[in-house]
């Protein structure tokens, strides 16, 4: 509960810090500029909201790492809801009503998840979980936005070190096989869910590890 407080209070304040010219700026997400990753993660914040507000008596279906769910394909962009948030992001037209509304229900966010049993059952997307397991999913949701945010933005803070090693942590139990040594939580994330390719170097070290990737998730 503590490592998501963490790694979204530093996933605001980096969005809170960053000057309106970097809201024209392209995002590590296909197709999405800065401005409409920021209205992405208003969308999150609402998920974080929602699911923990919505409690159930079922025994949990999913955990932290089970969550995940895994696509053949990358994001083009091009998806319906994807497309949504594009023209959503763009009515928003000034920065700073975006960068309000995202502190004003984030903000929020980070409140309920501070005020939540790490034992209570909660219910998103037909499965369930615990609050403590869905936040710890959520590191990762958050982490890979933060970087998404980072991506051609140099200067601009990088997510906390263990958000991103637990980050790492949760991908590896995901592809069921640990990433190399020599790779740095920060590439392991980025080559991992095909946020970049990898180097020559990088898929030798790989091995058969190269063969399930990028993990596309959803």
């Amino acid at each position: 509960m503590d490592l998501f407080a963490r790694s979204w209070s530093a996933l605001r304040t980096a969005v809170a810090d960053l000057p309106d010219d970097d809201f024209a700026q392209q995002s590590g997400c296909s197709g999405w500029l800065v401005r409409d990753l920021v209205c992405h993660l208003i969308i999150d914040a609402q998920d974080v909201l929602i699911t923990l507000v919505t409690p159930s008596d079922m025994e949990p279906t999913r955990d932290a790492v089970t969550y995940w769910d895994l696509a053949d394909t990358p994001p083009t962009g091009d998806d319906p809801l994807d497309a949504l948030i594009v023209r959503l992001a763009a009515a928003y037209q000034e920065p700073r009503l975006l960068k309000f509304h995202f502190d004003d229900v984030g903000s929020a966010a980070g409140r309920a998840a501070e005020l939540a049993d790490p034992d209570l059952r909660v219910s998103t997307r037909d499965e369930v979980l615990t609050a403590g397991e869905y936040l710890s999913a959520y590191v990762l949701e958050s982490t890979l936005h933060h970087l998404d945010l980072i991506a051609y933005l140099p200067g601009v803070a990088e997510p906390p070190a263990e958000g991103l090693a637990r980050s790492r942590d949760l991908l590896e139990k995901i592809a069921g096989a640990a990433f190399p040594a020599s790779f740095s939580d920060r590439d392991t994330l980025l080559v991992g869910t095909g946020r970049r390719g990898p180097t020559d170097t990088e898929k030798a070290e790989l091995g058969e590890l190269a063969m399930k990737l990028p993990l596309i998730l959803e």
